[in-house]
This record gives structure tokens, C-alpha cells and sequence, in this order.
């Protein structure tokens, strides 16, 4: 269809196109067929199983695999609080052990000594000095010592027995 060009303002009138309307003629609906008893062949039946089987087993897949990321979600979770609770109990520890170094300086035990327990310092009066023997007072260890397997597993075990006999 070749368009002109058109020097007036109002726009033209569009014409029905005839060959579609020759299209939708020959189309006809069929609303009212009685339905038909379609009987399957074996061999479509067996397809259909096929099909069935393959759609089951492939939602079984997604359902495993969607059930192990839950149960991952949850350890990693768990982990996580876990982690923050271990994280907590160590400032908590570093409080305490700061405290506890604090509270083990000498002016502060001294303090304690005399208040608490009402100690006093040693005169000269009170010191004995005691004179000892240059001696060496430590014995030596007349045991033989083994030893034991426990901490060894069955390979270590194996091996030793292999190489030691």
C-alpha cells in the first residue's frame, strides 16, 4: 500500500483491510463437540510415567537440597551466636583478669594485711637467720619411666611394632 504524502491538516479515514477480514471468515469455533474417549498407547503411557517419575525425582532433588540449606542456615546461625557469646565471655574474662592484676599490687596486699588480718611489718628483732649445709637435698629418680600408649592410635601402634621388633 503506498503512502502519499498529505498536505491538509486532518488526518484521512483508515480503510478496512479486506484481507483480514477474509481470515477471520474462514476460521469457525466449535463450541458444542462431544468429548471423545482418547485411548493411550503403551507406549505413551509408559512416556507419561516417564514424565511423571522424572518430575517426581527432580522435585525430590530440590526438596533435599532446599532441606540441607535450612539445616546449613540453622548451624550457621548457631555458630554465629556462638561465636558472639565466645566473644563476650572473653571481654568479660579480660575485665576480670585486669581486675584480678589490680587488685594483686603490692600496696593494695600490703593495705589488706594490715586492715584485715592486722599484720605488721618484721623488725630487726624478729628476723633468724638459719645456717644450712651446702648439701644438695634433691634426689635423683631411680624409676625407669615409660611411656604410655594411650595417646597413640592403632597406626602409630602398627608402625612401632613394625619397626621396633
Amino acid at each position: 500500500m503506498a503512502t502519499r504524502y498529505q498536505y491538509e491538516t486532518s488526518p484521512r479515514k483508515l480503510e478496512p483491510d479486506i484481507r483480514k477480514e477474509k481470515k477471520r471468515q474462514n476460521i469457525k469455533v466449535v463450541k458444542d463437540l462431544p468429548k471423545q474417549d482418547v485411548k493411550l498407547s503403551k507406549e505413551q503411557k509408559r512416556k507419561h510415567r516417564k514424565v511423571t517419575l522424572f518430575v517426581m525425582v527432580v522435585f525430590a532433588i530440590l526438596f533435599t537440597i532446599s532441606y540441607r540449606n535450612t539445616q546449613i542456615n540453622e548451624s550457621f546461625n548457631k555458630i554465629q551466636k556462638l561465636k558472639t557469646e565466645l566473644s563476650s565471655l572473653q571481654k568479660e574474662n579480660e575485665q576480670l583478669q585486669v581486675t584480678i592484676e589490680n587488685s594483686l599490687n603490692l600496696s593494695n596486699i600490703e593495705k589488706q594485711a594490715k586492715e584485715k588480718l592486722g599484720m605488721q611489718k618484721l623488725t630487726n628483732k624478729q628476723t633468724i637467720y638459719v645456717n644450712l649445709p651446702k648439701k644438695d637435698y634433691i634426689e635423683s629418680a631411680t624409676e625407669k619411666i615409660e611411656i604410655s600408649d594411650t595417646n597413640k592410635n592403632w597406626f602409630q601402634k602398627f608402625v612401632d611394632k613394625m619397626f621396633n621388633r
